[in-house]
């Protein structure tokens, strides 16, 4: 057994930046394929549209930690070994691109239809009217619910301990097993989360009030 010291502390806080490196790896390439994802569940082609209802409801539907032992042991039947920080960060954003991308599939959807057939009576294509005219609008109503599920992403990524990815609950479980002092371990990483996720549920609670005033 040894003390709570600053090894301790280091230890807890070289899990918080593997949390945050996930989170952003995640919530980067989840924007990125939810994009995609979005633009599937609004294209005008049915088996698109089917295609990326199923693809989300099979994220939605099941439970993460599975989808984090689907791709950890199933790359590896296929010959891919990756390490569990790359089975992670893939598990996660495949995660996040289905919630992203149904947050972006209602905010485009919530952009007036008139204002898409007007951009088409101008002679502007599909992928600048999106872009131009759509995007911009559809991002603008999904940022609130887009900052709400990163904070639900952050707390996420302590389910990626199973597979044997060091993060910020990891990192406490490892200090508390070794100095017999749970309380201040799990005490400590709680303080971390909390500091990290309260003020971005608090920016997503404000952008919220805002947008509801203005319509």
């Amino acid at each position: 057994m040894s003390d709570f010291g600053m090894h301790e502390v280091l230890t807890i806080l070289y899990g918080v930046w593997t949390t945050l490196a996930l989170s952003a790896v995640a919530f980067l390439g989840g924007g990125l394929f939810g994009t995609l994802v979005a633009l599937a569940r609004t294209s005008a082609w049915n088996g698109l549209r089917m295609t990326a209802a199923l693809y989300i409801d099979f994220f939605q539907g099941t439970p993460l930690l599975m989808q984090l032992f689907l791709v950890f042991y199933g790359l590896p039947v296929f010959g891919y070994h990756v390490s569990a920080w790359t089975a992670v960060s893939i598990g996660l954003t495949l995660n996040a691109s289905a919630f992203l991308g149904e947050i972006w599939r209602g905010g485009i959807q919530a952009v007036p239809k008139g204002q898409s057939e007007a951009a088409s009576a101008l002679g502007l294509r599909y992928v600048s009217r999106m872009r131009d005219v759509v995007l911009p609008q559809a991002i603008k109503l999904s940022f609130a619910p887009t900052v709400g599920f990163l904070v639900q992403l952050i707390k996420g990524t302590s389910l990626a301990a199973i597979i044997g990815f060091v993060e910020l609950s990891r990192s406490a479980q490892i200090v508390a097993s070794t100095t017999y002092k749970p309380l201040i371990a799990y005490g400590l990483a709680g303080a971390f989360y909390f500091a990290i996720c309260f003020p971005l549920s608090r920016f997503s609670a404000q952008l919220e009030r805002r947008l509801t005033i203005k319509t």
